[in-house]
């Protein structure tokens, strides 16, 4: 605990950066690797298959004829905007928020890139189970799903703070 403390949480952005380069490395190893709807088997539930989603997260909106990736594009500029000044006013050893925050930021950005460079976000994670299908989804939107979540267990650490 010493590094983070007297810091803000802007040292946090150290996971942001680690886990966007892991998400634009594995996001370009399958681009160029893999065939477009190419599926490589990893074990009986969960497979490699190179999609482009055209949406947001699980290919939300991803037939909405374009608009989407501006829309999609500003939201998370704003987002990660926000989560920068959250960031910073963020005592280093909140490690639940800054961390949260870390991950939705690199998440956010992963994809904005995607986004920006190619009009699409590229997937490759598919988790399936007899006829049960998951959408496709990539390292981006598990932070996103991560940080998400620990959002919701630092509300629910605070509310019962504030219960006592």
């Amino acid at each position: 605990m010493g590094v983070l403390k007297g810091r803000s949480g802007l040292i946090w952005l150290v996971l942001s950066i680690v886990l966007l380069a892991l998400d634009q490395i594995t996001k370009w190893v399958v681009s160029t690797e893999m065939s477009l709807y190419q599926t490589i088997d990893i074990l009986p539930v969960f497979n490699f298959t190179y999609v482009h989603n055209y949406g947001a997260a699980f290919s939300f909106l991803s037939e909405a004829g374009g608009w989407q990736k501006y829309f999609f594009s500003t939201i998370a500029v704003t987002i990660s905007v926000l989560l920068i000044y959250w960031l910073k006013k963020l005592p280093a050893t909140n490690k639940l928020l800054c961390s949260a925050y870390a991950l939705v930021l690199a998440g956010a950005i992963g994809n904005l890139i995607d986004r920006l460079v190619h009009g699409y976000v590229i997937d490759f994670l598919h988790v399936y189970y007899q006829q049960y299908d998951f959408p496709v989804f990539n390292i981006a939107d598990v932070a996103i799903s991560i940080g998400a979540a620990l959002l919701l267990l630092d509300a629910f650490f605070e509310q019962k703070e504030s219960d006592k």
